[in-house]
């Protein structure tokens, strides 16, 4: 692993001035995996360019933390029909805002990513779906697009060769649930964005019932790194089981809240107090959401030697998610962060599985009951057994979002919720 995290120069994000310029790119390495690619495609065949992606392991940066090239290769083979690489830039959950970074800052490793994806899954169509509120950045990928076709990187027989790739922008109206890669697919089919029974997988039937991909920006935008570098270059970045670099969104109580992008396995205190700057007004960190709102709470005393990675977390009880590192000082009140977290789910569930539809709607009253200094002991039994009915029983995973929070804050500050709940007493007759 990379160690000396402050010499590391960033790869994803670097410093170059005006790089979501095509010409500026270009000049800094741009667009040369790609050209690599399609110059010597004997040496890289579709079948070669997943194997290396695949190699580097490639971790998926949307919360899921998926192997990319192992996913790449689920899709079948051609059969002279459409196929579909579907890019995820939703970034709809709190506390994650990581991608559009990349959007302002560097489309182009994100674009030449997905077309060297495309070309490694025999793909001639790529969606980029992006969450409404995101605009602003919006007009700047598209401004990158139209320089990308302009100079032969996307459209018909690309850089001269047999390989065509168009690519198209889709923007959704705000709904959390589009960011789940099914919902995402309906979506952009012009339908209500409801999550799929699976299997059948993207891969089997996506959109429009053919194969499918869907791969988040950040995901791919790692792609041009290993194509130019090698696997083995990729993989001394970070942990083994976790490598390459990670833009980490952190934000709530620390004095320097940003996106910072450094090595994979970062220590989380590191991270706090010397990236961020510390515990804003030099108080007492209390605990942290590790990977956005939906990812285990970890209290203050559970985080030493703890590293941003998937094992590391999971050892320590919670998840990478997306890296968007959400800081809780001594004075934040878990029974209010929770009861908005709810509430939050509550009003993003598409309604479409009972479990969640009802669950969400019982944790947040449940919760707004117990902030409001009316719970009883017996509520946070109640709570617990909701979050046991929604886990695992549903078509998707918002239910299990939903109810880890909830469940494990109970288990890891019990304490603050029973000072907001009266004892049940019972009439005697």
């Amino acid at each position: 692993m990379t160690n000396d995290w402050k010499s590391y120069n960033p790869l994803l994000l670097p410093a170059i001035k005006d790089l979501h310029e095509i010409t500026v790119y270009e000049k800094n390495n741009g667009y040369q995996a790609l050209r690599k690619i399609l110059k010597d495609q004997e040496t890289w065949s579709p079948n070669n360019v997943i194997g290396e992606v695949k190699a580097a392991n490639i971790r998926g940066r949307g919360g899921a933390g998926f192997n990319a090239g192992l996913k790449w290769s689920f899709m079948p083979e051609p059969d002279g029909k459409p196929r579909y690489l579907a890019c995820n830039g939703d970034e709809s959950e709190p506390g994650t805002f990581k991608d559009r970074k990349i959007f302002e800052f560097n489309p182009h490793l994100f674009i030449e990513g997905s077309i060297i994806a495309a070309y490694a899954m025999q793909i001639n169509v790529i969606y980029v779906y992006i969450r409404g509120e995101y605009r602003p950045f919006l007009k700047k990928l598209q401004k990158a697009i139209d320089q990308a076709y302009e100079n032969g990187y996307l459209g018909k027989k690309v850089l001269g060769t047999d390989f065509s790739v168009e690519m198209y922008t889709h923007m959704g109206a705000g709904a959390y649930i589009c960011g789940e890669e099914s919902s995402l697919m309906e979506s952009l089919e012009g339908k209500r964005g409801y999550p799929r029974v699976k299997p059948p997988f993207p891969a089997q039937r996506g959109l429009w019932g053919r194969p499918t991909t869907i791969n988040n920006i950040e995901t791919l935008a790692n792609v041009p790194l290993v194509m130019n570098n090698g696997a083995d270059w990729y993989l001394e970045i970070g942990p083994d089981t976790h490598p390459g670099p990670v833009l980490y969104g952190i934000s709530g109580h620390v004095n320097r809240p940003g996106v910072y992008e450094y090595p994979a396995g970062m220590d989380i205190m590191t991270l706090i107090n010397d990236v961020a700057g510390g515990v804003r007004g030099g108080k007492k960190l209390k605990a942290l959401i590790p990977g956005g709102s939906s990812t285990p709470p970890l209290r203050a005393d559970m985080l030493e030697g703890v590293s941003m990675d998937s094992d590391s977390l999971r050892e320590a009880g919670s998840m990478m998610g997306t890296a968007g590192m959400v800081v809780l000082d001594e004075d934040t009140d878990m029974v209010d962060l929770i009861w908005r977290i709810s509430h939050f789910y509550s009003h993003e569930s598409c309604g479409q599985c009972t479990p969640c539809r009802d669950g969400t709607g019982w944790l947040e009253k449940t919760l707004r009951k117990i902030k409001d200094g009316n719970g009883e002991l017996r509520d946070l039994d109640l709570l617990l057994a909701i979050c046991h009915r929604m886990e695992g029983r549903t078509i998707c995973a918002l239910a299990d979002a939903a109810a880890w929070p909830v469940r494990y804050s109970i288990d890891r500050f019990r304490d603050e919720f029973e000072k907001k709940c009266r004892k049940t007493v019972y009439a005697v007759a």
